[in-house]
């Protein structure tokens, strides 16, 4: 008889560049995540609050989080998830270090607005665009991440449904 080795797996919900606006179509879309990242550019510390009531949050400042709450939060970030260590930045231009060096598995980033999932020297770098204010005509979307012990982390794009006005 063989058994199977069963791996525990987690999904991460992964937002950024609300800008003080958390949509109605966010917490449905992150519903059955076990932890939430949000990338920056927060805006309004009450969508920390409310992102709390669906997952635990862990949450970095962005160019926009001058003053209270958002201020307060760190620039950077580093997380450790079923043995997966992930950097958190708000925007990659400004990564001052080597991930892979660092044994890094994901970088996570905002404030393009550009959701964006590559790999590099193993990493993955992973941008979940933006799910607050729509800039230009980028789509409004949220990321979700899959990081298991043992295996390379996978991410996927979510588009929010959200009419163009």
């Amino acid at each position: 008889m063989v058994s199977a080795v069963q791996f525990r797996q987690m999904i991460i919900g992964v937002v950024s560049d609300t800008h003080g606006l958390l949509r109605p179509e966010v917490i449905p879309a992150l519903e059955g995540v076990q932890h939430i990242l949000h990338a920056g550019d927060v805006g309004d510390f009450a969508i920390i609050k409310a992102l709390e009531k669906v997952a635990p949050v862990t949450a970095i400042r962005g160019n926009v989080d001058r003053v209270g709450k958002c201020a307060k939060l760190p620039e950077t970030e580093v997380v450790l998830f079923e043995g997966q260590y992930l950097y958190m930045l708000h925007d990659v231009q400004a990564i001052h270090l080597d991930p892979a060096a660092a044994k890094f598995s994901v970088v996570l980033s905002g404030h393009s607005h550009k959701p964006e999932i590559r790999r590099h020297k193993g990493v993955l770098f992973f941008n979940p665009g933006s799910c607050g204010p729509r800039r230009f005509s980028l789509p409004v979307t949220i990321g979700k991440l899959t990081v298991a012990e043992g295996s390379a982390p996978s991410a996927e794009i979510v588009h929010l449904d959200i009419p163009h006005s």
